[in-house]
């Protein structure tokens, strides 16, 4: 498979995602789906692109962004103009640490390793989505994509040219 097939892999997947966003106007385009995508593109084979685990690592993220969210930081949010040094700026900083944390914690101890998770986990735990109905998006829009991805591997079986680790 060539670079090119690879990102237009890639390309497909998020767009079937941003077609559902405009349709719906739903959030379920949010920026940890581009490196799921780029996985499930360029690396089909790989442990990290299983099914089972691009899930479950992202359900792993939201839950703990959730977590870390509502104990830390509720009400606040990136987007909200922080005073240096101020205690709404740690509470945040504490929420997103705390979220990767556990993210990664419960990935390696679930088996359920997928890297991009993590980024998941700070979009909840930095207050850009999170509430449980978001959550429930995220992985709901996770799972659309892994399904467009097993549509796209069935209708062309080929293996991808370019070849990441674990």
């Amino acid at each position: 498979m060539s670079w090119r097939r690879d990102a237009a892999v890639a390309g497909s997947h998020l767009f079937v995602i941003g077609v559902l966003a405009w349709l719906s106007g739903y959030p379920v385009v949010f920026p940890s789906l581009g490196p799921t995508a780029y996985v499930l593109a360029v690396a089909p084979g790989r442990e990290t692109a299983r099914p089972r685990r691009v899930v479950g690592g992202h359900a792993l993220g939201v839950v703990a962004g959730l977590l870390a969210y509502h104990t830390l930081a509720a009400g606040l949010g990136v987007p909200t103009s922080l005073e240096p040094a101020s205690v709404a700026g740690a509470r945040l900083a504490a929420s997103a640490v705390v979220s990767v944390v556990l993210t990664a914690g419960a990935m390696l101890v679930t088996d359920l390793r997928h890297a991009p998770a993590c980024a998941t986990t700070l979009i909840v735990s930095l207050g850009l989505l999170p509430t449980l109905r978001q959550g429930a998006l995220i992985v709901l829009a996770v799972a659309v994509l892994v399904g467009v991805d097993a549509g796209v591997r069935k209708a062309a079986p080929v293996q991808s040219s370019a070849a990441l680790a674990d």
